[in-house]
Parts: structure tokens; sequence; C-alpha cells
């Protein structure tokens, strides 16, 4: 059914129909809204089945429901009130039905942006909490005291900081604190949810720094809060360190790729330097076999996507070395490496070239010499040669076509 015929049919059942949350708050940014959230208000889950037989509930805690409009299975919920009576996030009893109200429902929210609702057919804009105001002035704020019951909304107003270029109003600092305690016990994947989307945002950096401020990257992010005060030589790292340098190097490669992978590897790349002991500093030998150790520790503790965790080891493993090779053995092997892991040669380049500030000729010109070394094959040996002589072959062979490529390059500046 089409979006008009949806809102008729709640309307002739004597209830009204809302769209609520982001899609509100970016249409007033004029921004390009997502998927549409909608709100029904002054009818019971009983009338609404009987309107929409053919809707599958899907909200276990409170009746959500999903239905066909314009082509797409979208969410219809109930305008509801909660009471937090347990711990995290499911310590909530709800209250819903035709007695609640809009103001009601949008008082429970997160954010001022987030609490505002467009009525349909209308468009008018309820508006209960300031959250216009708000957005025209790039301010996160709670609505109410109920900010702090959810500690994951922690996360939310940190990572919409980071999204939106908005700032955080002190009062959303001093319920971010408050959060801490219940943070700490919150299920893994729920972190991991906002991290994924953190990342993805123009700077990521202002994700982390917000949780700096407010006290929970302890709680939330342990191996990168570790990195403050891990001082560096300033000859190389001017910027501070190594949480500082970190941060430089994930808004790095976020401004080079959409990458959601690169991003992580350029986030985790140094985590060992925040195990470096105080007597070492400001260096930080042997940091790429402890950082390995880190991430591996960090994936038991929050299970990372797969991809992830090989991707950072292998980052880890190579970010100093990679720059520094000159032998053609190794160059190959390397190459080879990254060629078989999760990553892309760009997604390697993207971590690389933000942390040294440049490649060697080897990575820049990666693409070109990978294709011509995978022209070689065990088809080519000489006939005399059998199993792992094969291979070995092969990759001398290999070496070969870099040494040549190398050579030209040293003569023409160009493959």
């Amino acid at each position: 059914m089409t979006e008009n015929e949806f809102v008729n049919r709640v309307r002739t059942a004597g209830a009204r129909v809302f769209i609520v949350g982001g899609w509100v708050r970016d249409f007033l940014r004029q921004m390009p809204a997502h998927d549409k959230d909608y709100m029904v208000a002054g009818i019971d889950e009983e009338k609404f089945q009987q309107v929409f037989p053919k809707a599958s509930r899907v909200g276990k805690a409170f009746p959500v429901y999903l239905v066909e409009i314009d082509g797409h299975h979208a969410e219809v919920a109930f305008a509801r009130k909660e009471e937090k009576q347990g711990a995290g996030y499911r310590g909530f009893v709800v209250e819903y039905g035709r007695e609640v109200t809009l103001e009601e429902d949008l008082y429970r929210r997160d954010t001022t942006i987030n609490s505002m609702a467009m009525e349909l057919p209308s468009g008018e804009i309820f508006d209960f909490y300031g959250g216009r105001h708000d957005v025209e002035q790039g301010i996160i704020r709670p609505v109410s005291h109920h900010f702090a019951e959810d500690p994951v909304r922690a996360l939310r107003a940190a990572r919409q900081a980071a999204e939106f270029n908005f700032t955080l109003a002190e009062e959303t600092k001093t319920a971010m604190k408050a959060c801490q305690e219940e943070l700490a016990g919150e299920p893994a994947e729920r972190l991991l949810q906002e991290l994924k989307r953190a990342l993805m945002t123009e700077r990521p950096s202002r994700f982390f720094r917000a949780l700096q401020a407010t006290g929970l990257l302890d709680v939330t992010f342990p191996e990168l809060a570790k990195l403050i005060g891990k001082t560096q030589p300033e000859a190389f790292h001017p910027e501070g360190d190594a949480f500082e340098h970190t941060m430089l190097v994930v808004d790095t490669v976020a401004a080079e790729t959409d990458s959601l992978l690169a991003r992580f590897c350029g986030l985790v790349h140094d985590l060992g330097k925040g195990e470096t002991p105080a007597e070492m500093l400001p260096h930080h030998y042997g940091h790429e076999v402890r950082g390995q150790d880190v991430l591996r520790k960090w994936n038991q503790r929050m299970t990372l996507p797969k991809k992830w965790l090989q991707g950072g080891l292998l980052v880890i493993e190579q970010h100093m070395r990679a720059p520094r090779l000159t032998k053609a053995g190794k160059i190959t092997e390397l190459l080879l490496k990254v060629n078989s892991s999760p990553l892309t040669m760009a997604e390697f380049q993207a971590v690389i070239r933000a942390d040294h500030h440049s490649l060697p000729f080897y990575l820049e010109q990666a693409p070109a010499i990978l294709a011509r070394m995978q022209q070689v094959n065990g088809s080519q040996a000489p006939n005399a040669l059998t199993g792992a002589a094969i291979g070995d072959w092969v990759r001398s062979q290999q070496v070969k076509v870099y040494q040549a490529l190398k050579h030209r390059n040293q003569g023409d500046k160009k493959l």
C-alpha cells in the first residue's frame, strides 16, 4: 500500500500516525533522510491487527509491526512510556496503548534532536523539547533524566556528535558520565554496533574524544584508553602521544576511503603502544608483537568481525616493516600476503600512507606489480620440476618480476 493509504486506514480507525526520530531530524537539517519510522497513537494493538491483518509483529518488549508501505517493510510502533525498574537496557517496564500520548512517547527518547515527530498527512512537526533549536545550533542535548536509563545512549550521543559535527551540551556530558557503571556491563554487541557506525562518520576521532572527555573510553574501549599518555619521539610524532597519533591516523584513513575495514585497521594499528613499559618511553620497541596480543584479547572480550581481526592483525604486524623493506624477496612475500588477506591493496595502502605520510615504490605501484606477478604460474615451470620445487620456481620468478619493474622504474620513474 502507499503511505497515503496507510495513513488513511489509521485515521479512519480513529488514531493518529507520525514519522518519528532521525527522519524528522534529517528533514530539518535538509539532509538525505533514511528509512521512515512510524508511530501510531490513540489505537490499541487489537484494533491495529484488525486494520492491518497482514502486518507481522517483531517487537518483544513492546509491539512493533512490519507493514508494507511504498514497497518497503516499514516499522510501525505504538506510542509508549517506559519506567526503569532493573539493570541495563532490559530493565524497563513498558506501557503502551490508546491512552499514551505523543508528548509522553517523545519524552522517553534520548536526545532532543531525535524527539520530534511529523504528523501525517498534514506534515505538522511537533517539538515539545527544543529539538528544532538544537538542530539549528548543532547541539546534542538529553530530553530528560531518562537519557541515563539506557547506558548505550551515551555512545549514541558521542556517535551523533561525530556524525553531525554537533557539540555535546554540558548536561549531556553529565548524563553520559552517569552511564559509566551500567555501561561496563552492557552486552558487547551493543558497543560493537555503535563502534561500526562511529567509524563510518567523517571524523571518527570525535566519537572517541567524546568518550574520553566523559570518562567512558576506559569502560568501552580500554585498549584505546591505554594509548593516552604514551609518549612518542617528537621528531617522528609532533602530534603528541599514541592516542593523538591514532586519532590522526583514523581520521586520515576516513578521509581517503569509505572502507569500514580500513578505518578499523587504522584505529588499531598502534594498539601495542598502550602496553609499552614506562621505562621504555618514548620508544615503543616491539609494539607490533604486543599489539597483536592486545587485539586478540579485544576479540575475546567483544567478538569482532572475522575480517576485522584478520586485517587488524596483519596491519599491526606489518605497519612498521612495510615502508622499510628493501629486499625483493621480502617485498614479494608481503605483497602476496596482503593480496591473500581480507584487506584490498587499496585498504592496506590507505593505512600505511596515513601512518607514514607516504608509500615506498613497491606499495605505490602494488596493483600493477601484483598483476604481473600473477601472470606467473606453475604450468610455466620447467618439466623437470615437481612438487614443492614448482612453488619455489614460481616464487623466484615473481621476485624477478618485481626486480625488473623496479629497475625499469628507476629508469623512467613509472611502470
